[in-house]
Order: structure tokens, then C-alpha cells, then sequence
């Protein structure tokens, strides 16, 4: 394995795509990842969707200019351009490689199986999350072009049984396995809370119920200070902190003004991912409110710190929380339901080591071996 090159394709080198390359890296002579990046990005003041550190001298990050607006129309033409876009990028630097893996069936994987069939190499393709519950059930169109990465792919990977439904509903013949996402064991491990809470400037005599996300409707993020309102009913020593950027912001803002929860919910901004520990480790409770999901990372990441997981029953989230000992399941879009199970939550004594061994199975380390697993199957 360590003789060959991997190509790596994805919208972006964050979290859950930068983790695993780094944990794979050993096991291959280079890695080049090509990140898609839409150059209009920064008129909006999003922010950078590569980060390039740490540096390691046998991972190359190149970004792939390509312009387009966020409507359906252009989306559905982005994979043409993304194409050409790589293209120039392996022509101009020379790259070489044995192996793809595309992040995203869209337009990462429409761009893996193009070059799959130019230069014919192996390719995988990881379907994470919206790009495969959502997309192919659009319209026919989009199933058709999801249909056509999947089955020109060699090994179809998707993050949680949820997401292999997906896929059973359209025309796929390529084998397809689970693997879900992970966390990093060196970065989300337990801290002294007190200490997480002084350098943060959090107080230590509030219930601190966290959540991580984009600020996004799907997210669920308004749920969630529906059911704070509810909570302070009962008892006050709560302080719901809210991380995250997005559009929806403003919305959240005015909502926690009208509900008289200043003094209960903080909007925190975005925050570094190597700060979220920090963070992570401050809490009681950790809260994922989303409609729909792939396979959370913040979720292992919240386990990997020893904490209590409460969170929707969506995309793969019930297929970790699996017992009661790690965290409580509620309903999407029911802010009852997820008072109920906040202040259960908050009441009832956790076993922190039973979160922790359990959570051990999720490191990017054993998460990394099935993904081998894979590349030298198709490699065979």
C-alpha cells in the first residue's frame, strides 16, 4: 500500500475528510487532495473550508477554483465544471496516482468517476449525508447523476445504515459498505471541566447544555430554544450555549429576544475545531437538535469527552446511541419531547467511563483500518 498514491476529491478539508486522511497518511507514498472552492465564497464571508494544519510532508493540499451561485440550476451543472477545474489542477502539477476516494456523491464523486473512466484507476466514493438522502430524490435528473457515480465507483462507503437505505432505493449494483465517522482521539479525550469553564470565562455554577453546528434550518437549532424556554420553568440554573455560523442567525436571535431567554442561551459564533474540546469539556450535556443528519462527528466527539449525548432520531444518530448509557433519543421538530429528555438528562448521574469505552471504538484509528480495508480490496 505504501507504494501507491491517493487522490483524494472533496468540497472541503475539514473535520471528518481532514481527520481520516491524516490518520490514512502512513499508509501511502503521497496523497494529494483536491478541494473544490467557490471563489464567491468570500464575498459572503463564509469561512475557509481548508485548513492545512498540521503540515505533513506526504499530504499535498491543492484548492480547485470553481465559480458558481447556490442555485439548483447551477448546482446540477457544477459537476462539468468541477471536472475540467481538476483536470487543469493534475495537468499542472503532474500528479500521479493508483487510487481515488471522493467525498460527496455530488460533485466530488461526479468528478472520481469521470477520471475514473480517463485514467483507469480505482475509485471509492463516501456518501455522507444530504448528497445522498437528499439529492438523487429531487427530481430524475439528479437520481440519474447520482446513479451514474455510484455505479461507475468500484466500493460505494456511506456513514450509517440510514444513508444505505438511501442507496437500496435507487438502481446500484456496486457493493456498498457502512462505516461510520470518527473522532480524534489526541484532540477529543476528558479535561477538568472547571478548568475548561475558567479559560473560557463560562460560569461554574450553571447547567451548561452545549450544541455544534451550521446555523441552518436543518439543524434544528430554534427546536432546541423552544424547548430552553421550557426548561427554565422548572428549573433556572441553565445556560444553553449555541456554536456555530450560519444563515439563520438573525432568526435565532430575534426568537431567544421574544422568549426572554438572553440571560439563558448564548450564541457563540464559530469557533476552531482544535477549540471545541474546550468547549466540549466546559458542558453538562451535549444536544443535537437536527432534522436530519449522516453520521454526526460532533456526536463522537461529545462521546470521545466522556459526555452524555441527547440527539434526534435521524440519519445515523440512533444507530450509535444505542443504550441509554450514552445518551437519550427524542423526536425532530418537537421541542416537548426534547425538554423532556434534556432535563432527564440533567438530572440522572452519568457513567462517564462507560461513555469513554465505548466511544473507543470510534477513534479515527479504528475508523481508518475498515477504510483500508476497502482501498485494498479495490486495489485487489
Amino acid at each position: 500500500m505504501e507504494q501507491n498514491n491517493l487522490l483524494i476529491l472533496s468540497n472541503h478539508y475539514l473535520t471528518f475528510v481532514k481527520d481520516q486522511v491524516e490518520m490514512l497518511s502512513t499508509n501511502f507514498g503521497n496523497i494529494n487532495a483536491l478541494i473544490r472552492f467557490n471563489p464567491a465564497r468570500k464575498l459572503f464571508g463564509y469561512r475557509s473550508i481548508v485548513d492545512t494544519t498540521p503540515i505533513l510532508p506526504n499530504v499535498h493540499i491543492l484548492t480547485t477554483p470553481v465559480l458558481y451561485l447556490p442555485l439548483d440550476r447551477q448546482y446540477k451543472r457544477l459537476g462539468e465544471k468541477h471536472y475540467y477545474a481538476t483536470k487543469k489542477v493534475i495537468r499542472n502539477n503532474y500528479l500521479t496516482f493508483n487510487l481515488i476516494h471522493a467525498h460527496f456523491t455530488w460533485s466530488a464523486g461526479y468528478v472520481g468517476a469521470r477520471l475514473k473512466e480517463e485514467y483507469n484507476v480505482p475509485l471509492v466514493v463516501t456518501a455522507h449525508g444530504y448528497d445522498i438522502y437528499s439529492l438523487p430524490f429531487k427530481d430524475r435528473e439528479w437520481r440519474e447523476k447520482i446513479e451514474y457515480v455510484l455505479n461507475t465507483a468500484d466500493h460505494v462507503i456511506t456513514v450509517s445504515q440510514s444513508n444505505l437505505a438511501c442507496i437500496n432505493k435507487l438502481d446500484v449494483s456496486t457493493p456498498v459498505t457502512v462505516i461510520p465517522n470518527g473522532f480524534r482521539s489526541d484532540l477529543f479525550y476528558p479535561r477538568d471541566s472547571s478548568e475548561c469553564r475558567r479559560v473560557l470565562n463560562l460560569p461554574q455554577d450553571k447547567k451548561i447544555i452545549l450544541t455544534v453546528g451550521n446555523l441552518e434550518l436543518i439543524k434544528g437549532q430554534k427546536y432546541l430554544i423552544e424547548a430552553i424556554g421550557e426548561i427554565i420553568r422548572n428549573r433556572k440554573d441553565i445556560l444553553c450555549i449555541i456554536i456555530g455560523v450560519g444563515k439563520v442567525r438573525s432568526n435565532l436571535e430575534h426568537q431567544i429576544q421574544s422568549l426572554g431567554l438572553d440571560g439563558h442561551i448564548m450564541l457563540a459564533g464559530g469557533k476552531p475545531h482544535d477549540e471545541i474540546p474546550h468547549w466540549i469539556n466546559a458542558c453538562d450535556l451535549f444536544v443535537l437538535p437536527s432534522l436530519n443528519e449522516g453520521n454526526p462527528t460532533v456526536m463522537f466527539e461529545a462521546l470521545g469527552c466522556g459526555k452524555p449525548f441527547v440527539g434526534t432520531k435521524v440519519g445515523g444518530v440512533p444507530e450509535i446511541i444505542i443504550s441509554d448509557e450514552y445518551g437519550l433519543l427524542v423526536e425532530p421538530a418537537d421541542p416537548d419531547d426534547l425538554a423532556k429528555k434534556i432535563l432527564a438528562a440533567l438530572d440522572r448521574e452519568w457513567d462517564r467511563e462507560a461513555i469513554l469505552q465505548y466511544a473507543e471504538r470510534f477513534t479515527w484509528e479504528n475508523i481508518a483500518k475498515e477504510i483500508l480495508g476497502v482501498y485494498e480490496q479495490v486495489l485487489r
